[in-house]
This record gives C-alpha cells, sequence and structure tokens, in this order.
C-alpha cells in the first residue's frame, strides 16, 4: 500500500488562534513573527480579546486594519476565560490545520511550520506540543501539573500525554469542537472525545520577558472544576461510592454495638444507636443524591445552552466591524 505523501506547510492554509489578554506590549510581535514565516505563505491569524485592560485592543486593531487580508480580530464584551476565547477563534477560522499559541512570545511562532511538518508527517489529528524546558513560574508549573494529574483521571487522555496550550489541530476535530454549546468548553476535553489519533513534538518554551501570567489560583481552580464538573461524571460516582462507604461502616457498627450488647449487657445502647442511625441515613442519602445527580449531570452536560461568547466587534478578513 502506497503512503500518501505528506503535503508542505507551503501548500496548506493554517489558521493560527491567539486569545489576547493584556498582553499589548507582545502580541504585535507574534503576529509578525508568524507573519515572517516563509514556510506559511497561506496563514490566516484570528486575535481574540478577552476583556483586556491595557491596549491591547487598540493594537489588534491596528494589526487587523493594516493586515486586513491575513489578521482577524474579535473584540469579545467581557472576560470570558482562555478557553472561552479560543472557541470564538475556532468559530471564525477557516484553515485546514489551526494552531493554538498563546500571546506572550513564550510560544515561539517559528514552531508553527515544524508543527504542521510533524502533522504531515505522523498523520495525526491532533499534535500537542511538549517543551524542552518550562519557563513558567513553580506556582504555575505546580497547577499545571494538578491539572494533568485530574485530566489523567477524569478524561480519555493517553498516558503520558501533556495537555499544552500550545498544539495544532485537524479542520476536521474544529468542526467536531465548535459543536459543543455548552458555556464552560474544556478544549483539551472536547477534542479527546473527537480522537484519539494524538502525536507529539519538542519545542522551545521561551521566557516570558513582560508581565505575568494570568493563570493565578483562582482561575486554575475553575478550570479544574470545570474539567472535573462539565466533562466528567465521576464526582457525582465518588458521591455515591462515599455513601455506599458511609452504610457499611454503619452496617459493621452495628454489629460491633449488637455483639458488645451480648457481652457487656450494662452497656448504654442510646448514643451508639444514634450514631448507627445517623451514619445509615446519612449513607442513604448520599447514594440517593449520586444517583439523582447522575440524571442531572447528564442532563446538563447536554443541555446548558448558555452561550459561550460575545463578539462586540470584528475586523479585519473581509469584515467591516460591527
Amino acid at each position: 500500500m502506497v503512503q500518501p505523501t505528506p503535503a508542505s506547510p507551503t501548500e496548506i492554509l493554517v489558521s493560527a488562534v491567539i486569545p489576547v489578554y493584556n498582553s499589548g506590549n507582545s502580541v504585535r510581535q507574534v503576529v509578525e513573527g508568524l507573519m515572517a514565516q516563509g514556510d506559511l505563505p497561506h496563514l490566516e491569524i484570528v486575535l481574540v480579546n478577552d476583556g483586556s485592560k491595557d491596549d491591547s485592543p487598540s493594537t489588534c486593531r491596528a494589526l487587523a486594519d493594516e493586515h486586513p487580508e491575513v489578521v482577524r480580530y474579535l473584540q469579545l464584551a467581557r472576560n470570558f476565560g482562555e478557553h472561552n476565547a479560543v472557541m470564538a477563534g475556532l468559530n471564525h477560522v477557516s484553515g485546514d490545520i489551526v494552531v493554538i499559541l498563546d500571546d506572550d512570545m513564550q510560544n515561539p511562532p517559528s514552531e508553527v511550520p515544524r508543527m504542521v511538518r510533524a502533522m504531515e508527517e505522523q498523520q495525526v489529528d491532533v499534535l500537542y506540543t511538549r517543551y524542552q524546558t518550562k519557563r513558567h513560574s513553580f506556582f504555575r508549573n505546580l497547577g499545571s501539573r494538578f491539572n494533568d494529574l485530574v485530566a489523567h483521571h477524569l478524561t480519555d487522555k493517553p498516558k503520558g500525554l501533556y495537555l499544552c496550550s500550545f498544539k495544532a489541530i485537524r479542520r476536521f476535530v474544529v468542526d467536531e469542537v465548535v459543536r459543543y454549546q455548552g458555556p464552560y468548553p474544556y478544549i483539551d476535553g472536547l477534542i479527546l472525545r473527537c480522537t484519539q489519533n494524538i502525536g507529539t513534538l519538542e519545542v522551545h518554551h521561551e521566557v516570558r520577558e513582560e508581565g505575568e501570567s494570568s493563570y493565578n489560583l483562582r482561575r486554575l481552580v475553575a478550570l479544574w472544576l470545570n474539567m472535573s464538573i462539565n466533562f466528567s461524571l465521576l464526582p457525582l460516582r465518588l458521591a455515591m461510592l462515599t455513601g455506599c462507604v458511609s452504610t457499611l461502616i454503619a452496617v459493621i457498627y452495628a454489629v460491633v454495638t449488637v455483639i458488645e450488647k451480648m457481652l457487656l449487657p450494662d452497656m448504654p445502647v442510646g448514643y451508639p444507636t444514634l450514631i448507627i442511625f445517623m451514619c445509615f441515613f446519612f449513607g442513604v442519602q448520599m447514594i440517593l443524591l449520586g444517583v439523582i445527580g447522575e440524571y442531572l449531570g447528564r442532563l446538563f452536560i447536554s443541555s446548558n445552552a448558555s452561550p459561550q461568547f460575545f463578539i462586540r466587534e470584528q475586523h479585519g478578513r473581509g469584515s467591516h466591524g460591527s
């Protein structure tokens, strides 16, 4: 069987989605760095401003006005979060391969052609990058490891795969991802439920020159809750398991109390009996709540129709603003 010849990056329309948040001093470098890659003649860049408080809007708008055939700028009405901003960008791309990268130059634009070539050589649907040396802060690295550990148990993540935000996705996977209409998207969870044909590529990770990461403790906890509650029923199943264990403990305690009463007839029975009944009925309640929650969780995951984002204005790529 003849293997298909891998396509060159010069033959592929590549879309780059860049969620922008308080990066007015670096987003221009990212855009111009991408446009300077000679291996990407067919390039589309989608900038999604997620409620920045600096001059990012004016910088992004200027880039879209300067390069209207390449750059598209989406201004969200407020801060919706990184994953929602990425979803907004994915809904407005037209490329055969879509690359998601950060706005702070820690993901070098020069790595994008390598990612496209690696996708073609490995014939994978999604390509995640892994860093030779991570340049994040200790706190950010700790949070990333924790979220990666949680993702391993809550999703179908292949063992050893690091869910990096710097990744490339094929068109058909993007089309499936954007079908999700829930208000709390988790991009990696949506990808993993579409395909397991995933590759990796080692890339450089640059030191952040200005500003600091927007991933503070609150955002990391929110990401973990989003992952665990919206893309897994495991917490509800753990609640039901807790109820089962509690009931089992109550039954064992009841048996022990009966035996003690037989051996020590004068032992008072009021307090132990109260504890037994409390444990038993609390356990039963947890089991029932877990069963009800299982159904409610499935309904919530499949039918929550709150919007993911609102776009206030658009510029570039044939758009005249709104």
